[in-house]
């Protein structure tokens, strides 16, 4: 069991990447108590030296579903900002969210496609209307579906149906790929301050 936590300092100030790097090593001595595994798969360094802008982390072992959920929703780190003693400020806010990392990549095979010789309608002549010369395709895994009429033979009907499909699912197997991604950059948009779900402090164990 694996799980992919996005934790994210938003737009905030350099406090919030400070924060969230404190927030992230806290969350990684919690896991192996846990006796979960964490692996940083990706970071967005800060403007200062050991900040994060965000942290991408894989947690595995088993509870890691219930452990995420834990460290999910608003973060707070609360403490003295190292950068602006004269501030009143003590609270940091973090945004963590699970989120989905790639998609599964679908592999084409003629063998998964069903063709079904048809006849169509339309320009063509007495031959096309009376020999069954279209092809209808259907991949089984994905439930896509080309009819082809365009040549007068079967055969290369059959060929410019296979290509079709796979372009096809090529398609959206990249279009799917794509919304992941812009759903991982909306959860930087999220963070609400205040009332968070979870409170941590310099020296807590």
């Amino acid at each position: 069991m694996s799980v992919h936590l996005l934790l994210s300092a938003g737009r905030g100030p350099q406090e919030c990447a400070w924060a969230l790097a404190k927030l992230l090593h806290r969350l990684e001595t919690d896991a192996t108590r846990h006796d979960l595994r964490t692996d940083r798969e990706q970071t967005v360094p800060g403007d200062r030296p050991g900040t994060y802008r965000s942290a991408l982390v894989r947690i595995t072992g088993a509870g890691a579903e219930a452990f995420a959920a834990s460290w999910t929703g608003t973060l707070c780190w609360q403490a003295p900002s190292p950068y602006r003693p004269a501030t009143s400020r003590k609270n940091w806010y973090v945004i963590a969210r699970p989120c989905q990392v790639g998609t599964q990549r679908t592999t084409f095979a003629e063998t998964d496609v069903d063709v079904v010789a048809c006849r169509t309608g339309g320009p063509g002549g007495q031959h096309r209307n009376k020999a069954s010369t279209a092809v209808r395709a259907t991949h089984r895994p994905t439930g896509i579906v080309v009819v082809v009429d365009t040549e007068r033979q079967f055969s290369l009907n059959r060929r410019i149906a296979m290509r079709l499909l796979r372009e096809r699912i090529e398609h959206d197997d990249d279009a799917a790929e794509r919304a992941v991604i812009t759903d991982r950059w909306h959860i930087h948009d999220e963070l609400v301050r205040g009332n968070p779900t979870r409170t941590e402090r310099p020296g807590k164990a």
